[in-house]
């Protein structure tokens, strides 16, 4: 190990890997981490070590943010790989994976490597990216699942579309399996979904807008999870939002199925009453639900059915957003928010810190078979650090992504990053209020 030295001493260590949440140091040479422990900090580190006082301040591993949209190529007014890199180091984001709608979609192995290559020459956040399960991700013909493998993607999906037809997603998965490669699947059944706005019921009808019927989600997770059994294949839930999902996604998984999901911040913290009169900021899909499925997603995450917590990063200029609410884009921002919003599931005594954290690190890197989300003696000195209990109310005009479409303008939160590290370089550091 060779390269800059770093001491980050007295910090309040919070590793989900390990279980370990004690106050040490943590030492860094180049980009790995060299030690780790209570009193590793005294004489005899040499004149050469940086030192750098967090006073108690939490350090974590880093988060990994398993849904993100960085709409590079083809939209890069909206967001860049630059842009969204610098949201990630503002958020305490590490590590991210991209989706494959972009234009052209990340379908060919050209694509791929074009995406490492910026990321390389942007040298802030770490970059991986799924590749389209479909060409044009149409949902007729499979792409080159194990070509695209080989060039190092970590997972095949249609990003924001359903894998509708059955007979496709069982090859999908035949294939994937073939390779152990992770299928991710946005669970909305289209024919029932597709031509809806906001979740079916009393404000769907108050507002005159289309409903979408919660049962569009069970129904195409439930027929996937048969395909599942049938193929063997890894099998992973975007952004689960109804109780009736979560409840299939813990039946396959007490039956042994290889089936992991995650869910997005929105969907614990809002429910369908965010949209008020007609706020497009609060459009998603899938769309808020109401408040029965909200507690159900904070009742799948605090007993391990849902595995992770991903920003679903969507950026939109104010174009797509500042529209009647039927033409708006759907999505929201959320690099950015990603560590309060989800601490407050901490704050509201619904999972302890270390829990959190794990939704946010080890558990979303395991799925995706990376080697990061972890405080060891030669791991990524990937880290955030944060004071978990600071207060602030969030200002989306301060946002560093491009885009500012997000619901949460003016929400008291508590959580700051004080500071990212990737590789050992400190790439955010929040300058002093």
């Amino acid at each position: 190990m060779s390269g800059l030295r770093r001491l980050f001493r007295g910090a309040r260590l919070i590793d989900p890997d390990s279980g370990r949440d004690a106050i040490g140091d943590v030492i860094t040479v180049g980009d790995r981490i060299a030690a780790i422990g209570a009193d590793i900090s005294g004489d005899g580190l040499g004149a050469d070590i940086e030192i750098i006082d967090l006073e108690g301040l939490c350090l974590a591993p880093g988060l990994v943010d398993m849904r993100v949209q960085l709409r590079e190529p083809g939209a890069e007014h909206i967001e860049s790989i630059e842009s969204g890199s610098q949201a990630a180091a503002a958020g305490g984001v590490t590590t991210m994976v991209a989706l494959p709608n972009t234009e052209p979609p990340v379908d060919d192995v050209s694509v791929v490597e074009f995406l490492a290559r910026r990321a390389r020459e942007v040298k802030l956040a770490k970059i991986h990216t799924y590749a389209a399960a479909t060409k044009g991700m149409a949902g007729k013909e499979l792409t080159e699942i194990g070509l695209l493998a080989g060039s190092g993607v970590v997972g095949f999906t249609d990003g924001v579309k359903a894998i509708a037809n059955a007979l496709v997603m069982r090859r999908v998965l035949a294939y994937a399996r073939t390779f152990d490669q992770l299928i991710v699947q946005h669970p909305e059944e289209p024919s029932l979904g597709g031509a809806g706005e906001v979740t079916e019921g009393e404000i769907a009808t108050r507002l005159g807008l289309a409903g979408v019927t919660p049962a569009a989600e069970v129904i195409l997770v439930e027929r996937d999870l048969r395909l599942v059994a049938i193929t063997g294949a890894r099998y992973h839930v975007a952004h689960v939002s109804t109780e009736a999902a979560i409840d299939a996604i813990r039946n396959a998984k007490a039956h042994g199925l290889p089936v992991t999901c995650d869910t997005a911040p929105p969907y614990f913290t809002l429910n369908e009453t965010a949209i008020g009169d007609y706020r497009t900021f609060a459009k998603l899909s899938p769309p808020l639900r109401g408040e029965r499925d909200r507690q159900a997603v904070v009742a799948g995450l605090a007993d391990g059915t849902i595995d992770a917590i991903a920003s679903d990063h969507s950026p939109w200029d104010q174009d797509s957003k500042r529209l009647p609410f039927s033409s708006a884009s759907c999505g929201i921002v959320g690099l950015e928010t990603l560590l309060p919003l989800s601490l407050e599931l901490h704050h509201n005594r619904h999972l302890s810190l270390i829990d959190v954290l794990r939704r946010l690190t080890i558990a979303p890197a395991r799925i995706l078979g990376l080697g990061v989300g972890r405080l060891a003696v030669g791991a990524p000195a990937d880290f955030v650090v944060f004071d978990p209990d600071a207060r602030f109310r969030i200002q989306t005009e301060r946002f560093r992504s491009k885009s500012k479409n997000a619901p949460f303008d003016g929400r008291p939160a508590q959580g700051r990053v004080a500071l990212t590290v990737v590789d050992g370089r400190t790439i955010f550091e929040r300058a002093a209020a």
